[in-house]
């Protein structure tokens, strides 16, 4: 009898091995599957733009006396579309950002060259990955927002627009990434 438990015994230890090998190896093939989804920027996931947002934000926040935190001009997320429409659309609100509202900042912040650098990089790079900003300017979002700041007296609207600069950040950054595989795109 001692003998049959040794014999099985020594056959379990490889078979365990073995599945525990094998086991390994499909999980590790499942990782490779779904990979970790990677922005259409690399400037979208950089620390140091990702700072100077939060930075340049809060700046303008603090120094605005008479800011109405009741109205948000960024219009909120349908999460209902499609993540690369939504990526397109607030890519839409990116582009009036550098063609109307930060022009008109004079660099008032330490950081702002830089900043108004990497929003066209990732203005730049989201219309290399098929972004047609032109598309989205009647959308209904785009509409509401220019709306909005066409309400406010204009450096009130700039300041407002820009104190809400890490709302949209947050978006670009959530929504501008890549399928994790085929079927999403």
């Amino acid at each position: 009898m001692k003998r049959n438990t040794a014999t099985v015994a020594s056959f379990l230890r490889p078979a365990a091995a073995a599945v525990l090998l094998l086991l390994f190896f499909g999980w590790d093939e499942q990782a490779w599957a779904h990979p970790v989804a990677r922005p259409l920027s690399p400037v979208l996931r950089h620390p140091q733009t990702y700072q100077d947002v939060g930075q340049v934000s809060e700046h303008v926040n603090d120094e605005d006396d008479e800011d109405d935190t009741s109205m948000r001009v960024i219009p909120r997320v349908n999460t209902n579309d499609h993540h690369f429409e939504i990526c397109c659309l607030h890519a839409n609100i990116l582009d009036y950002y550098l063609t109307n509202i930060l022009h008109h900042t004079n660099n008032d912040h330490a950081h702002m060259h830089r900043l108004k650098t990497n929003l066209h990089r990732i203005s730049t790079d989201l219309q290399a990955h098929g972004c047609n900003v032109t598309q989205y300017h009647d959308h209904k979002n785009a509409v509401d927002f220019r709306t909005k700041l066409e309400k406010m007296e204009k450096m009130k609207g700039i300041t407002k627009a820009i104190s809400e600069l890490d709302i949209l950040f947050s978006y670009l950054q959530d929504y501008c990434v890549e399928p994790r595989n085929s079927t999403d795109a």
